[in-house]
């Protein structure tokens, strides 16, 4: 398959066609093979306008709210970003392309093993992949210039808000487990400002601020 060719079509038609202006996340968009971080029966499927199964129970994000939550972000690249749940590590390679350094944790030790392997294949040098409760983010690597969340939580996890540096931006969808809303958290000096974006759905963030993971009652 001509994979080239089928991202040029998902940037023009997903994303500039739905109002994804930051020319460098369509740029992004267009450079990182989607395909490669996909199940390998799904990959004619990689370019399609929706989520995909990646196994143990989470999904890779469909590529419009990829670049919608990274273009809310706005990116310069002199950044420092922390990612909580990196699945596949699709998002974490769009972090790496638009930022200095990324810090991005996963709770499932076999999808953190695997994005990693993937990232390092694809010669991505500036990501570290942490094991852990992404709700509790990395108290050791903050402060953060961004923070993204690729989960839903109930409520903005206090510790994200405390790592979120002076300046900074968190992007997050809160709700409950059927219906949530993309925010986007802007931190001046002890100030929060919180904007409600967008409709959204996610996999639930389980973690001491997140939801009660239904396998560890």
């Amino acid at each position: 398959m001509d994979y080239t060719a089928l991202r040029e079509r998902m940037v023009a038609e997903q994303l500039e066609g739905r109002g994804i202006t930051d020319p460098r996340v369509l740029t992004a968009m267009r450079k990182v093979p989607r395909h490669e971080f996909v199940p390998e029966d799904l990959r004619h499927m990689a370019y399609r306008d929706g989520p995909l199964p990646i196994g143990h129970g989470q999904t890779i994000s469909q590529p419009y709210i990829v670049a919608l939550m990274t273009q809310y972000l706005m990116l310069t690249g002199e950044e420092t970003v922390l990612e909580v749940g990196t699945g596949s590590g699709y998002q974490t390679a769009i972090l790496c392309e638009l930022s200095r350094q990324v810090f991005s944790v996963e709770r499932n030790a076999a999808l953190a093993e695997q994005a990693a392997d993937r990232l390092t294949k694809l010669g991505y040098k500036n990501v570290e992949i942490h094991v852990g409760d992404g709700s509790q983010g990395l108290p050791d690597m903050a402060p953060f210039d961004a923070i993204l969340v690729s989960a839903a939580a109930p409520a903005i996890p206090g510790p994200l808000r405390s790592q979120l540096g002076d300046g900074g931006r968190l992007v997050i969808p809160v709700g409950d487990r059927e219906s949530q809303v993309l925010e986007r958290v802007w931190r001046t000096g002890e100030t929060w400002r919180i904007e409600h974006l967008a409709p959204v759905l996610f996999v639930p963030l389980y973690g001491r601020y997140g939801f009660q993971d239904p396998g560890r009652r």
